[in-house]
C-alpha cells in the first residue's frame, strides 16, 4: 500500500510471511524458488489502477445462498463474513474488487478436479464478488465451508476455510488469502498454517464471531477485517 501521501509503496515483510520452502507443506517442495529473490522496481502499471468505478455487479453476486439458485437453497450453516478492507494507516479502501470461493458444507468445492466423496449441492456455486463501500466496508452472505482431507500427509485436513482476493487500489497491493473461523481445533494442526512463523500473522486470518451483525432466527456473523501492506497487513497465502 502507498504511504500516506501516494508517494510509495511497503515493501513485504518476507519475516511475516511464510517461507517459500516449508517442507511438511509438501507441495511447497516442488514450487518454491531454488536461488534468491530479485528485487525489481515497480512500473505505472503495478503502481495504478485498476479502476472499478465501471464495474457492473449482479444483484445476488455477493449472496451465496441465492446466486447459484436451481429450486432450493444451500445445505449448511447460513453465516454472514462482513469486515472492512483498510491500509496500514487505517484508512479506508473504498470501491475495491473484494472476491471469495469456498468449498460446500460438506468440504467439496465445484472444480472437475475435486474428488472428495463428499457430494456437490445444486444450490452452490461456492463464489462471489463484491465492492467495498465508500468506508471500505464489504459483506458477503454464504454457508459455512466444511473441513476437508488432502493428500498432504495420510491424515492431514483442511480446516473451514473461505479464499479471498482484495485487489486493493494498485496492481502492487492485491492480496490472496484465507479466512478461518475462530474456534476450530483443526488451526492448528493444519501445515499450511503452521508454515506462518508468527502467532499474530495467523491470528489475522482467523474471523470473529460478530453476534451484533448476525441475523436473529436466521444467520450468525463473523468479522474480517483486511489489511493491505504494511506493519499490520493480513498474511498472504502460501499457495
Amino acid at each position: 500500500m502507498s504511504d500516506a501521501d501516494g508517494s510509495r509503496f511497503v515493501m513485504r515483510d518476507r519475516d511475516w510471511h511464510p517461507k517459500a520452502l516449508t517442507p511438511d507443506y509438501k507441495s511447497s517442495i516442488t514450487r518454491s524458488p531454488r536461488q534468491a529473490l530479485v528485487s525489481i522496481a515497480q512500473s505505472p502499471s503495478e503502481t495504478g489502477g485498476p479502476d472499478f468505478s465501471q464495474l457492473r455487479l449482479g444483484r445476488l453476486d455477493n449472496d451465496l445462498l441465492r446466486n447459484f439458485d436451481n429450486g432450493g437453497l444451500p445445505v449448511g450453516e447460513r453465516i454472514i463474513v462482513a469486515g472492512r478492507v483498510c491500509d496500514q494507516y487505517g484508512k479506508p479502501v473504498p470501491h475495491t474488487l473484494v472476491e471469495m470461493w469456498q468449498a460446500n458444507a460438506g468440504g467439496r468445492y465445484r472444480h472437475k478436479n475435486d474428488r472428495y466423496l463428499a457430494p456437490l449441492d445444486p444450490n452452490f456455486g461456492g463464489v462471489g464478488r463484491t465492492l467495498t463501500d465508500r468506508d471500505g466496508y464489504y459483506s458477503f452472505r454464504t454457508i459455512k465451508p466444511g473441513p476437508y482431507p488432502w493428500r498432504n500427509a495420510p491424515n492431514d485436513w483442511r480446516p473451514a476455510h473461505i479464499h479471498f482476493s482484495i485487489s486493493g487500489p494498485a496492481i502492487a497491493t492485491r492480496l490472496v488469502t484465507q479466512l478461518y473461523f475462530e474456534g476450530d481445533p483443526l488451526i492448528p494442526l493444519c501445515p499450511i498454517v503452521k508454515s506462518i512463523a508468527s502467532p499474530e500473522a495467523v491470528q489475522s486470518l482467523i474471523a470473529r464471531l460478530d453476534m451484533s451483525n448476525a441475523n436473529p432466527m436466521d444467520c450468525l456473523a463473523y468479522r474480517f477485517d483486511i489489511v493491505l501492506r504494511g506493519q499490520r497487513r493480513t498474511h498472504f497465502e502460501n499457495c
